[in-house]
């Protein structure tokens, strides 16, 4: 049982009393005041079970080990177990895994399926045509990084890493000198109106004298403290990009099935000026992984990613593969596409920022796991010699510049800003550097817009609340006459049901479950910018860009349209509080266990 060491250690505390099945309950509803509140002090706080947090903290008991001490290492997760909120591709490079368990071959890990093969082709709408194929994908596994997930948090476990899944980090803790001393997690039990529930429990402190920050792709609380301590401004870094990845896995015919087989594409069905691709990954058990990438600063409000990727099922490369099949999972997630260049200064007074927090993915890769799980552990060598030396978090710094995450992303630097000219010059730029100048350009390109800024505004030719139409299966559609042609509309055709699907259908298949009755985690900083800016300016495109239905324009008692937000579908992707042109959505944890529940991404 994952909580058994904190009940030995603290058998009083509130996790200990929801890990024992205990509850309290109150003879009435009482309006929330600062609750008394259990602290819990470890040396090490985690936030973030994925493979950058548990990579950490593996480390850090193997260092104990060596060095015969003992650090406790708490980590903290917001997925109701582990692997649960965990969504990538995955083509998996094993570089940082034989680094840090170099038997991992031996001990029944779900590493099973080695590449055999690797294509690479540019789509147009009825052909694909092949192109050599620059992911060097030898030696590389097809994975699910969800159950590679709960497999490293077993192998934590046996070294004495405690683990708390189904708890949500949602403040961080500062000292009087403005030091990080740990996190506390949400309070839970508490309803929409902000009264206490039946089962109210308050959050606890998890005190650290080093807190590691692991929270994935845009985690708010390494928002928060990149923003606090001007982390990019210290590291020189320009402003993160994103893209949104789409996935499902799918059981097909047997026939069709080649384990480890390995497609990616690029070009159809996105549109010239957007950058993104497909990937098609055969993995074991009759099973294949089929997504899109689209780069969230794409130009046009009216494109959806979600229903850019129903489209791309059709493709004839790709449709005859999945005809007989059953989709099993589906899924969201944004990524980091900043690179070498959007990389700010990790480490901040009382810990550090690792993983996909900070963003090491890898985009001509297409690979960010194995620099992430190293960063982990570059991260919890320098914690290592802070805690025993009495330093700073800076070493860690010093050792990522050293480490061949460094020399691997700024090789790549190139590759992703590339593309900000356009799909075709960027292929050119990209075969420019992957095969003749092989990353020792003089020159570093800088990205372009910051991606909220990139989605361009209308300019009306009539008014938007005359002349909406709404449709139940695609949410809002505007008429092309009201709308200058910077951006036009686009038609998409109606799910099949057989390759592709509406968005609830989907959602359903991602074992998405809220608590209904909690306060929104999705919050508008101004409740009246949507319909005041988004709508006329923007067409709504929160409609669009969200893969969950999340945000939708209903009619109000007015009869104007007003943003209605289901927070209980919401995927965790943070696409929103990306892409909003206004930076007016804030992304914040609802309660701990909440959200998707991946088995098998």
């Amino acid at each position: 049982m994952m909580l058994r060491n904190l009940l030995k250690r603290n058998s009083n505390s509130y996790l200990g009393r929801l890990a024992s099945g205990w509850s309290w309950r109150w003879r009435r509803r009482t309006f929330c005041s600062e609750p008394q509140r259990d602290s819990i002090q470890y040396d090490v706080v985690i936030v973030g079970a994925g493979p950058a947090g548990l990579s950490a903290a593996i480390r850090l008991k193997q260092l104990c080990r060596e060095n015969d001490t003992d650090l406790s290492v708490c980590v903290v997760e917001k997925g109701a177990e582990l692997g649960a909120h965990i969504l990538s591709g995955n083509v998996f490079e094993p570089r940082a895994l034989d680094e840090l368990l170099p038997n991992w071959k031996q001990e029944e890990s779900p590493i099973t399926v080695p590449v055999s093969s690797d294509k690479f082709w540019f789509l147009t709408k009825n052909h694909a045509f092949p192109l050599p194929c620059p992911f060097n994908n030898r030696g590389n596994y097809v994975i699910s990084l969800s159950q590679l997930v709960r497999w490293m948090g077993v192998k934590a476990e046996e070294l004495g890493v405690e683990i708390y899944p189904g708890f949500a980090a949602s403040e961080i803790l500062y000292d009087s000198n403005d030091t990080v001393v740990g996190i506390r997690t949400n309070d839970m039990g508490i309803s929409k109106d902000g009264s206490k529930k039946e089962n109210f429990q308050p959050g606890i402190e998890l005190k650290g004298r080093v807190t590691l920050l692991a929270e994935g792709c845009r985690g708010s609380l390494s928002e928060n403290v990149m923003d606090k301590y001007n982390l990019r401004v210290k590291g020189h870094a320009q402003h993160q990009t994103y893209a949104l990845g789409i996935k499902e896995v799918w059981e097909i015919d047997k026939e069709k099935h080649k384990p480890g087989a390995v497609i990616h594409t690029l070009g159809w069905p996105l549109d010239q000026k957007t950058y993104g691709g497909s990937f098609l990954y055969h993995m074991k058990d009759r099973q294949i992984c089929i997504g899109l990438v689209v780069a969230l600063n794409y130009q046009n409000p009216f494109l959806s990613p979600y229903e850019e990727f129903q489209k791309f099922k059709h493709h004839p490369a790709v449709k005859p593969l999945l005809e007989g099949g059953t989709v099993l999972q589906y899924g969201a997630r944004t990524l980091n596409e900043g690179g070498f260049q959007s990389i700010p200064y990790p480490a901040f007074p009382g810990g550090a920022v690792i993983g996909c927090s900070a963003g090491f993915l890898n985009v001509p890769k297409i690979k960010g796991t194995h620099t992430a799980m190293k960063s982990g552990m570059l991260a919890a060598e320098a914690t290592f010699s802070a805690l025993r030396e009495g330093s700073n978090m800076d070493k860690y710094w010093d050792d990522l510049r050293n480490s061949w995450i460094w020399e691997e992303l700024y090789r790549a630097r190139n590759y992703r800003p590339a593309f900000e000219y356009g799909v075709i010059p960027g292929l050119a730029i990209s075969a420019l550097e992957r095969y003749i100048i092989k990353g020792r350009a003089a020159l570093t390109l800088k990205h372009g817009k910051p991606d909220n800024e990139a989605t361009n505004g209308q300019i009306l030719l009539g008014n938007p609340y005359d002349l909406i139409e709404l449709k139940s299966d695609q949410g809002v559609e505007y008429s092309s006459d009201i709308w200058s042609q910077s951006s036009s509309p686009i038609k998409y055709p109606k799910p099949d049901g057989v390759l592709s699907f509406d968005i609830l259908t989907s959602l359903h298949r991602s074992n998405t479950n809220h608590e209904h009755d909690q306060p929104a985690h999705l919050r508008l900083k101004d409740p009246k910018k949507p319909e005041v800016v988004n709508l006329p300016e923007y067409a709504g495109p929160e409609s669009r860009y969200c893969p969950a239905r999340v945000y939708e324009y209903v009619p109000g008692e007015t009869g104007r349209l007003k943003l209605q937000i289901n927070s209980q579908n919401c995927l965790h992707c943070k696409a929103c509080d990306i892409k909003d042109p206004k930076q007016n959505i804030e992304w914040t944890v609802p309660e701990g266990g909440g959200g998707p529940g991946y088995t098998i991404m």
